[in-house]
């Protein structure tokens, strides 16, 4: 079927509408990939230098031009960048910066494939012959163009834009085939379990209501009832009811997702060889890379050779595959030779359900809130952990300057840099000597301090470095050391916040030793930044067993304020669990050494009165330490074990593989560590955990700045900044204890804090408190 002959005035509306950059991406991307890094102009870049093609052309050139035509079912649409009507031709602008040899050559086949598309689309509507094209490229630091041109017949295009559609729609049949198997499975499925657990059931009822309402929710429901499967059947049994066309299973840790595909893989089993349901676990580059220290590019990495032109066949063999976990993922690039990573990256526009990092849709760059936009998805969110949010959102949302990365950098700058290195350089100085910090660590000059602005000329320097070394890049980009590189990252991430920088955030500047400050921009209130990724889903669950109270969560998240809070109740008794405080011990710092001999004797009473294995949390390593010395020299019998600092993977593993059952000793790690949460030690690997800390964040310059914010912003400083985050830690270390209905096992609160009336009434419902 011709172009032409496709779009009668009576042929029915099109299944398929798709934009010509989609089209083109699609289909006419070809070689290598390649992602060395080179400097791009910025969106406001592109935007002015669109202008300045324009303005350079004259009075009859025509920006922006709409374009439209139809190959059978599809609809093919998009506006061409300018038309000069009396030279006949059509342009495409794109922008760029330096050597245009660099450039790789799939961009280009993409560059040249739209301007056809927009060609051909142009000869359809005007009814023309022929058409002159052009490529122009134009550098936004010299402003120099380069251009490429070509007059092609109508004819010529009218079969490239059939050859397009005709790959696009053979894809978009099968899409909407799969689409209907997909939706006929959801619709049918049932709970792969005779029956609910205590509570499972009213969690999958209230997310089942936020996908049908289009609003979210915050669910906090206990350890042991079963939340992902009890988020995932729900939303999937919405999906083909509410037109829902992706689910995302967000994670804070890599377990989580394992957690996810297996309940995926439970829904699913019985479904049929049919790849009904598309499932797709996003793993990080470093994890998924299997050429670990070689560039992306064809000229180093196998796998980027002709990436290009492997893609449409792995695509194809991975959608065929259904299940595509990071194994099943690896399976398939490995049959097809190509990077498993990007892949991953690519088909993440096609699978059904997502499963992931939390930063796939809240990061500033976010992959899968990116797709969401440019595909005008409605998407489900699942984001477990979700507890862990607000501090993962923060450090999204935050950027650091380090001194050192400059002074390493300025030891081997190239000549076109010294000059702007040294001007940055002088505004660090400017800025430290202004904020009285001691470059030497001098005795009574703060080590830290909050700015009340942003350093203006500090901004301007680093704002021209930036440019500086971008143009430099563009040309030298093979002589570009790693320093060079890491310190242009750090200061595009932190010129980037700045722009955006309000009340949500702050300056401040740190001494970390002689001649190295640490200039930062901290995010307090990620719910400026989160709020609209809320609102581009159609609807989210928020869930976990410590998200109490509801509005801590909801202010700091940036929440719709329509989101609705369900508690579920606990199936565990208040028998399982015997909760004592001691009230006559204080953790605070000043009285810490006198706490440590009553700790010690509480955690070997407890230990003799029932042997068998404990957790033990401090607020430090020091605390930790001093507490495990003690307890050694008083009660040497009792086995015990101990978390360091930085521990790597290997001896992680090693401190939990100690928790066997039946067992006996006390491990002691520090409260909000890798052993705080996270973890699961059913039965008798544990019986019992001691928490000598109220898990405060420490009383120190950031924290009050913090809390003045929060008071001011929501009016509740101290609840947001001290008692709220510290109270979630100590619910969920207590929490690796009772971990199933036939568990039982003791928590030991150790500080007079714990027996306040406001404590006591945020701590879970169904403990019964001495």
């Amino acid at each position: 079927m011709s172009a032409e002959s496709a779009s009668p005035a009576t042929e029915k509306a099109p299944r398929y509408r798709v934009a010509v950059r989609t089209l083109c991406d699609f289909t006419a991307r070809q070689g290598d990939l390649d992602h060395r890094f080179t400097p791009a102009p910025t969106a406001q870049e592109g935007i002015a230098g669109h202008a300045r093609i324009a303005a350079r052309r004259g009075e009859g050139y025509v920006t922006e031009l709409p374009l439209s035509g139809r190959y059978g079912g599809v609809q093919v649409s998009g506006r061409a960048d300018g038309y000069d009507a009396a030279a006949n031709c059509l342009e495409e602008i794109k922008t760029h910066r330096g050597n245009l040899e660099r450039m790789a050559d799939n961009q280009r086949a993409l560059h040249w494939a739209q301007v056809k598309v927009y060609g051909a689309l142009f000869c359809m509507e005007r009814g023309v012959s022929d058409i002159r094209l052009a490529l122009v490229y134009l550098d936004v630091a010299s402003g120099r163009e380069t251009r490429f041109e070509q007059r092609l017949a109508a004819t010529t295009l009218a079969v490239f834009f059939d050859d397009q559609c005709h790959r696009f729609l053979a894809w978009a049949e099968s899409e909407a085939r799969h689409r209907e198997q997909r939706d006929r499975l959801l619709a049918g499925l049932a709970f792969p379990h005779a029956s609910f657990r205590p509570g499972q059931r009213e969690l999958a009822e209230s997310t089942f209501k936020a996908m049908a309402t289009g609003r979210c929710l915050l669910a906090q429901a206990p350890t042991g009832i079963g939340k992902t499967l009890g988020t995932l059947f729900p939303l999937l049994a919405a999906m083909p009811r509410h037109g829902i066309d992706r689910a995302m299973f967000l994670t804070m840790k890599t377990p989580g997702r394992r957690l996810a595909l297996d309940a995926l893989a439970t829904l699913t089993a019985g479904s049929g060889r049919e790849p009904s349901l598309r499932v797709l676990e996003l793993v990080a580059r470093d994890k998924a890379c299997e050429f670990p220290g070689t560039a992306c590019h064809g000229e180093a990495c196998p796998l980027a050779r002709g990436f290009y032109d492997r893609l449409p066949a792995a695509r194809q063999a991975a959608v065929e595959r259904g299940w595509l976990d990071r194994e099943a993922l690896r399976e398939v690039a490995r049959e097809q030779h190509v990077c498993p990573y990007y892949l991953g990256q690519e088909l993440a526009r096609w699978c059904d359900v997502v499963v992931g990092d939390v930063n796939h849709w809240f990061d500033a760059n976010a992959l899968l809130h990116g797709l969401a936009n440019a595909n005008a998805w409605r998407v489900g969110l699942l984001v477990d952990e979700a507890h862990n949010l607000v501090e993962r959102a923060r450090g999204m949302y935050s950027a650091e300057l380090d001194q050192r990365q400059l002074a390493l950098v300025r030891r081997s700058a190239p000549a076109a840099l010294k000059r702007p290195l040294a001007r940055l350089a002088r505004q660090w100085q400017e800025v430290v000597k202004d904020a009285g910090l001691g470059e030497a660590g001098a005795p009574g000059r703060p080590a830290y301090r909050i700015l009340e602005a942003l350093p203006g000329g500090m901004l301007a320097a680093l704002q021209g470095l930036v440019s500086a070394i971008t143009d430099y890049l563009a040309e030298h980009a093979e002589g570009a050391s790693q320093a060079l590189q890491t310190l242009l990252f750090e200061a595009l991430a932190f010129t980037r916040l700045a722009e955006s920088f309000a009340d949500h955030s702050l300056c401040d500047l740190k001494r970390e030793g002689r001649g190295r400050a640490v200039l930062g921009l901290r995010n307090l209130v990620p719910a400026d930044f989160l709020a609209p990724r809320f609102q581009r889903a159609h609807g989210g669950v928020l869930f976990s067993a410590t998200l109490a109270p509801g509005h801590y969560h909801r202010d700091l998240l940036g929440l719709p304020a329509d989101t609705v809070w369900r508690d579920v109740d606990s199936p565990f008794a208040a028998a399982q669990l015997e909760v004592r405080i001691r009230a006559d011990i204080s953790t605070r710092l000043r009285d810490r050494h006198a706490s440590l001999e009553p700790i010690c004797t509480e955690m070997a009473s407890q230990y003799v009165r029932r042997p068998g294995n404990y957790l033990a949390f401090f607020s430090s390593f020091a605390y930790l330490e001093d507490a495990l010395a003690q307890l050694r020299e008083r009660y040497p019998a009792i086995p015990v074990w101990h978390q360091r600092r930085g521990m790597p993977e290997a001896e992680r593993d090693a401190f939990l593989s100690r928790f066997v059952p039946g067992g006996e000793g006390i491990g002691f790690a520090v409260l909000g560590g890798a052993f705080a949460e996270g973890i699961d030690l059913p039965g008798t690997r544990l019986i019992g955990a001691f928490i000598a800390t109220q898990g405060l964040p420490p009383f120190d310059s950031f924290n009050e700045a913090l809390k003045a914010r929060l008071q001011a912003r929501f009016g509740q400083g101290d609840d947001y900044a001290y008692r709220i985050p510290g109270l979630i830690k100590v619910v969920q270390a207590a929490g690796r204890v009772i971990r199933g209905p036939e568990d039982s096992g003791v928590v030991v609160l150790m500080d007079d804090r714990f027996a306040r009336r406001e404590v006591r009434t945020r701590l879970p419902a169904w403990w019964q408190l001495d």
